[in-house]
């Protein structure tokens, strides 16, 4: 109840969703993944849904009535395909070392346009932006860079032969959203959590310079790859263009976003078209 009633947590907010989204989640099979101690499958549970808790150390897991299975998604699920119909992926995805298997992994048991509700903290808000400028840190004057003594969250050989890894993995919103797009899935909305306070004292110095770079890198680059026709470009570039001046992802603490599953990841290459020359091709 401490972290799920407090807005500073992130609980907090995946539970706001959740009773907002009763109606969708209720009678839903949903994959808590990473489950931690368990208070999103409680919460699930209590709306309705059937959660189905995994984690790389179900040890941590506290909800009694509810089994957690250990699951390292490096292994893949052990879920059929296409057999969840929402997928809840909170403060996570920070931690995987292989972010695009992951998100393939996550697309083949999801059923077809099924929910990928991914949390994690804000790589992309103002204040990241700066710390990672000053010290490549996530927090300037307050942790060191990733490294072997503070990044390392959990090692149990006894347990498991796999390292939990802390925020070695951090993740922007362009680059998440670009590896959820590859696999499969569309952004359908962002989910405001809340302020970051540095970012938000940040925000009137830098959003002039933020807002005029990323227009004219717009610019420039919609007129530019020719591999694709104008109408595909400038529905891509669009989206990046927005995400990038969007004030609420500039100052917020958590990237919280929901994506549909549109296709399969395994049909995403066959749109796709080679920037450079494909092999054979002189």
């Amino acid at each position: 109840m401490e972290y799920e009633n407090n807005p500073k947590s992130i609980k907090y907010h995946v539970k706001k969703y959740l009773i907002n989204n009763i109606d969708y989640y209720k009678g839903k099979e949903v994959l808590d993944f990473p489950a931690g101690n368990g208070i999103t499958s409680r919460i699930l549970k209590e709306i309705g849904a059937n959660p189905i808790p995994m984690d790389l150390f179900p040890e941590y897991f506290e909800i009694k009535g509810i089994t957690c299975q250990r699951v390292n998604i490096k292994d893949g699920l052990p879920l059929n395909d296409k057999s969840v119909d929402a997928i809840i992926c909170q403060e996570g995805i920070e931690h995987f070392s292989d972010q695009y298997v992951a998100l393939k992994e996550f697309n083949r048991v999801l059923k077809d346009n099924g929910i990928l509700l991914i949390t994690t903290p804000n790589y992309s808000n103002l204040r990241a932006k700066l710390s990672y400028l000053l010290s490549e840190s996530e927090r300037f004057n307050t942790k060191m860079p990733p490294n072997e003594l503070d990044s390392i969250w959990m090692v149990n050989t006894d347990i498991s032969d796999e390292i939990y890894f802390g925020h070695i993995f951090l993740i922007g919103i362009q680059k998440l959203r670009t590896l959820a797009k590859l696999s499969g899935f569309r952004i359908n909305k962002y989910i405001f959590t809340r302020v970051k306070f540095t970012s938000l004292l940040f925000f009137p110095i830098f959003y002039p310079f933020i807002f005029i770079s990323n227009s004219l890198i717009y610019l420039k680059n919609i007129k530019k790859n020719s591999v694709y026709n104008f109408e595909t470009r400038k529905q891509v570039y669009s989206e990046i263009f927005r995400l990038s001046i969007n004030p609420k992802i500039l100052i917020s603490s958590s990237i919280m976003i929901e994506f549909i599953k549109e296709q399969d990841y395994n049909l995403v290459a066959k749109k796709l078209k080679s920037k450079h020359k494909n092999f054979g091709i002189t």
